[in-house]
Formats: C-alpha cells, sequence, structure tokens
C-alpha cells in the first residue's frame, strides 16, 4: 500500500462532512489500518497558547515555567473532531524526544507530551511548531474511500505552508502547490 504520510490533504468544495470544509490535513500516519491527521489552517476562536498553558500545570517542584510573552499569543488549531481536549504539537526536527516525539517525515515531528511545552517555555524547544487540540483519524480504508469519492486533494507537503504561511491562508496556498485556484477546483470526478 501506498502511503500518503507527510501529504496534505485538501478538502474539495463539496466536501459532505461540514467539519472539513475548507480545510487542509497534514497526514501523521497512514497505512492499511488507518490514518491520522491534524487539520493545520483552523485556527480555534480566541484560543491561544496563554489559554492552553492556564489549563495545564507547567510546574516542577518550585520552578515554575514562564513562557516568554511573544509565544502567548499563538494560534491554538482545531486540529480535528477526535479527543478535543488532547493537545498535539507539530514541530521542526530541532526538537526530538525518544519515546516521546514521533517522526512524520524528514524534518517533521509530532509530540504530544507536555515536556515539548516546557521546552519551548525554555527556549530550547523547536524553532517552528503548530499546537492543535483534536486530531482527524479514518477507520481502515475509509479515506480511500473519501478520496475515490472526490472528497480530498492530495499533494506533498510543504514547510513553507505549515510553519510560514498564516493559517487562514493555507487552504490557497496548498492549492497553489498544486497549481489551483479555489475558482479552478472541480466538483466532478472521472476515472480513466
Amino acid at each position: 500500500m501506498d502511503t500518503l504520510k507527510g501529504q496534505f490533504l485538501i478538502a474539495m468544495p463539496d466536501m459532505v462532512d461540514e467539519r472539513f470544509a475548507d480545510t487542509v490535513v497534514y497526514l501523521i500516519a497512514h497505512s492499511e489500518d488507518g490514518a491520522m491527521g491534524l487539520v493545520v489552517n483552523k485556527p480555534l476562536p480566541d484560543m491561544h497558547i496563554s489559554d492552553i498553558l492556564e489549563e495545564v500545570d507547567l510546574s516542577e517542584g518550585e520552578d515554575t515555567i514562564r513562557i516568554p510573552q511573544s509565544k502567548l499569543d499563538d494560534d491554538v488549531l482545531r486540529g480535528g473532531p477526535v479527543e478535543t481536549s488532547r493537545g498535539f504539537v507539530l514541530h521542526s526536527d530541532d526538537y526530538f524526544r525518544d519515546g516521546n516525539s514521533y517522526p512524520v517525515e524528514d524534518g517533521i515531528c509530532l509530540t504530544a507530551t507536555l515536556d515539548v511545552l516546557r521546552a519551548i517555555a525554555k527556549g530550547t524547544g523547536p524553532a517552528k511548531r503548530l499546537l492543535a487540540l483534536g486530531y482527524c483519524g479514518w477507520s481502515a480504508g475509509q479515506l480511500e474511500n473519501e478520496l475515490r469519492a472526490n472528497g480530498w486533494l492530495t499533494v506533498d507537503a510543504s514547510e513553507d505552508v505549515l510553519f510560514k504561511v498564516p493559517p487562514e491562508k493555507r487552504y490557497d496556498a496548498a492549492l497553489a502547490s498544486m497549481g489551483l485556484t479555489r475558482a479552478t477546483l472541480s466538483t466532478q470526478a472521472g476515472s480513466a
């Protein structure tokens, strides 16, 4: 089976599931057992890293971690409809912890433990990162069926689109990487 791990899924205009309208999903894992990804272009309204930190205890003994002001306003993304209270940090591979970080593809990792937030606070975390709550999950064959039904486009992911382009512009940037615009998308599918 060809894996789509490390690819973008771009929702087609007639996406049936409203939760995925106009989304770009970065696929973390994809195998015959199913798939897992994060929506990377939908910030949660009025939610920033500072809001997450108020809910999470980042204290180690008497040493309380202080996040630099410049990081407190970073967006938190709606990563998907599954386990929406669970946090995930998609980041550059300059930060990696055995047993905690999962290498997705060259240069990009995923960490879902508090150690990455502690490292960010101390200035030793990844240089590039996205924080998301929740994830997208597909059971065996489900994503393949959605692809056959023309629900998604797939394209190689770009670190620039992930980490440099503002979230609200990532859908159009992902389309542009394929030479497409919203106006050139067709909802008609065919097979040869």
